[in-house]
C-alpha cells in the first residue's frame, strides 16, 4: 500500500501507471472504514490493475455542523482532517461552484439537507481529477449519491465507467455504516427495523398498494423508537415517487429516520 497525502504527488504517480497501460478504480470515502468500503475496495481491485482509495471527510456536505463534529473519526486509519481541507480547498470551502443537479437534487436527501449534494459534488469533482480513474465504486446504501454522480460524471464529461456496489449487511440485516459506531447497544437492536421495513414493502407492495406498504413500514419503525424523515418509493432510474406499481418498472425503496441522534438511511431495490 502506498499513501498519498498531497494530490499532485498522487496525480503525477498516477498518471505514471497510466503510461504504463494500467487500469484504475477509485473508491472514495469519509474514513472511519467497515467492512462496506473494504467490499467496495475488493469490487474495484477484481476489475482493475490499481485500487485508490480517498479518506476525506468533506465538511462541504455537511449542512448541520454538529453532524460534522460528530461524524466518527480514526486516528489510526483516517489521514488528519486539516491536511486535507487545506489540500482539497485551498482557498476554503465556502463560495464554491454550484452543479445543475436538477429535481433530483431537491427531494429525500436533498429536501433534508440542503447544499448536501453540491457538497458531495464539490469535493468529487476534485476528486476525480486527482485520481483520474477509469472505474469509479460507490455504495447502494446511498443510493440517491449515487445518482447525483452520475449526474456529476454526465455534466463534467468524465472518461470513468461508474459502478454501483450492493450494501453490505450485517447478518441480521443492518445496513453496514459508519454512524452505527454512535448507535447505544439497544439502539444497535431497534436499528435493525429498517431494514425489517424494506423488506415489509418489497414484500406486500404489489398486493397491497404503495399507501398500505409505506404505512406498515412506518409502524414498524415507530414501534423500534425511530423518528422519521421519509419512507418513499420511487422509479429506480430518477427517483419520482410510484404510487401504482405494475411489477415490472424498475423500482427502489428509500429510508431515512432517527434511532436517538443517529439519522440512519437504507434502501432496497423492489425487483
Amino acid at each position: 500500500m502506498i499513501l498519498f497525502k498531497r494530490s499532485e504527488d498522487l496525480h503525477l504517480w498516477v498518471s505514471k501507471q497510466r503510461s504504463q497501460g494500467k487500469i484504475t478504480g477509485f473508491v472514495p470515502t469519509m474514513g472511519a472504514l467497515h467492512e462496506g468500503h473494504i467490499h467496495l475496495i475488493e469490487a474495484s481491485r477484481s476489475l482493475t490493475d490499481l485500487t485508490i482509495c480517498s479518506i476525506f471527510v468533506n465538511p462541504a456536505q455537511f449542512n448541520d455542523p454538529r453532524d460534522f463534529e460528530k461524524y466518527p473519526v480514526s486516528i489510526e486509519k483516517d489521514i488528519e482532517m486539516l491536511d486535507k481541507v487545506i489540500e482539497i480547498y485551498p482557498q476554503g470551502n465556502t463560495g464554491l461552484e454550484t452543479y445543475d443537479l436538477g429535481q433530483i437534487e431537491t427531494i429525500l436527501e436533498g429536501h433534508y439537507r440542503p447544499g448536501h449534494f453540491q457538497g458531495v459534488c464539490q469535493v468529487m469533482s476534485r476528486l476525480l481529477n486527482i485520481v483520474t480513474p477509469d472505474h469509479l465504486f460507490m455504495g447502494q446504501k446511498d443510493y440517491q449519491q449515487c445518482l447525483i454522480v452520475q449526474r456529476l460524471i454526465e455534466l463534467l464529461h468524465f472518461q470513468v465507467h461508474f459502478h454501483t456496489v450492493p450494501t453490505v449487511r450485517e447478518s441480521d440485516g443492518l445496513a453496514q455504516s459508519s454512524r452505527n459506531r454512535r448507535l447505544t447497544a439497544d439502539q444497535r437492536v431497534n436499528a435493525v427495523a429498517i431494514s425489517k421495513a424494506l423488506n415489509d414493502i418489497r414484500g406486500s407492495l404489489q398486493s397491497k398498494g404503495a399507501e398500505k406498504a409505506l404505512k406498515q413500514a412506518r409502524e414498524r419503525l415507530e414501534a423500534a423508537h425511530f423518528k422519521t424523515d421519509y419512507i418513499y418509493i420511487a422509479r429506480a432510474s430518477d427517483l419520482q415517487t410510484i404510487s401504482d406499481w405494475n411489477g415490472k418498472e424498475k423500482a427502489v425503496a428509500l429510508i431515512a429516520a432517527f434511532q436517538g441522534d443517529v439519522r440512519l438511511i437504507d434502501n432496497m431495490l423492489l425487483n
